[in-house]
C-alpha cells in the first residue's frame, strides 16, 4: 500500500475512534455550566473571541485570513486521537491556513492544567509547539493520574533545554494561570464544553470524517 493511501485510512480510523469519543464524553468529561451558545454571538465577533491576537498559532498563513482553531485540554484521550489528524491538516493546509490552539482544561482531569502550565511555561522560552507535542507523545505516562505530576513536567522542560529557573518562575506564575483561563473563558462564551472542540473563522465545527474537515477547509480557502 502506497504512503499516500495508507495516510488518508489510518485518519479515517483514528477519525472513527474520536467521534466515539466525543459521543461519549460530551457532556460527562466538563462540568461547565452556563456557557453561552455561539448563536448567540455574530459570526465576526465570533472569530475574534476564537482567535484573539496573542493565541497561539502552531503555524501562520500570512497571506490568507483563514483561521482553524482548536480548544484541547492535554489529558483528554480524544484530544490525543486527533492530533495526528490535526497535523495531516497543518502538513497539507499550513502555508494557507493559520492553525490556532486555545487551552480548555477540564475540571475532570486532574493535571490538565497543570499541563497547560507548564506548556505556557514552554512557550515563554519559545518552545510551545515543542511541549505541546511532548505533551501528547506522553500522555499515557502523566494521563489520568490524581497525583501532581508536576515534576514529570519538569522533566519535559529539561529535556528540551529549557532554563529551569525561568521555567520555575513561569509554571508559578499567576499570569500563567491567568492566560489559561482567559482562553477557558473564551471557550464557554463560544459554547464549548467538551474537548477538540474546532472552529473555522468563528464558525464551531462539527464534522463527522476527515473529508468533513478538508471540505471545510477548502470552502474557505474558496
Amino acid at each position: 500500500m502506497s504512503r499516500n493511501v495508507a495516510i488518508p485510512l489510518v485518519l479515517v480510523v483514528v477519525f472513527t475512534v474520536v467521534l466515539g469519543s466525543l459521543l461519549w464524553f460530551t457532556g460527562s468529561e466538563d462540568d461547565r455550566t452556563g456557557a453561552t451558545a455561539t448563536s448567540d454571538i455574530d459570526g465576526s465577533a465570533t472569530a475574534a473571541i476564537a482567535a484573539r491576537p496573542d493565541s497561539h498559532r502552531l503555524s501562520s498563513a500570512p497571506d490568507s485570513r483563514v483561521e482553524f482553531v482548536e480548544f484541547l485540554d492535554f489529558e483528554c484521550e480524544a484530544c490525543k486521537a486527533m492530533y495526528p489528524v490535526v497535523e495531516q491538516l497543518r502538513g497539507d493546509y499550513g502555508d494557507r491556513v493559520t492553525f490556532v490552539v486555545r487551552y480548555f482544561p477540564l475540571p475532570s482531569h486532574a493535571n490538565a492544567e497543570r499541563a497547560a502550565r507548564a506548556v505556557e511555561a514552554a512557550a515563554r522560552q519559545g518552545k510551545f509547539e515543542q511541549m505541546y507535542q511532548r505533551m501528547y507523545e506522553t500522555q499515557e505516562q502523566w494521563g489520568e493520574q490524581r497525583t501532581p505530576m508536576d515534576d514529570v513536567f519538569r522533566s519535559f522542560a529539561a529535556d528540551l533545554g529549557l532554563d529551569l529557573a525561568a521555567y520555575d518562575a513561569a509554571y508559578d506564575d499567576p499570569a500563567t494561570l491567568n492566560r489559561i483561563r482567559a482562553d477557558v473563558a473564551d471557550g464557554e462564551t463560544l459554547g464549548v464544553r467538551s474537548t477538540p472542540t474546532f472552529f473555522l473563522d468563528g464558525e464551531r465545527l462539527q464534522p463527522r470524517s476527515y473529508a468533513d474537515l478538508t471540505a471545510a477547509l477548502d470552502a474557505a480557502l474558496g
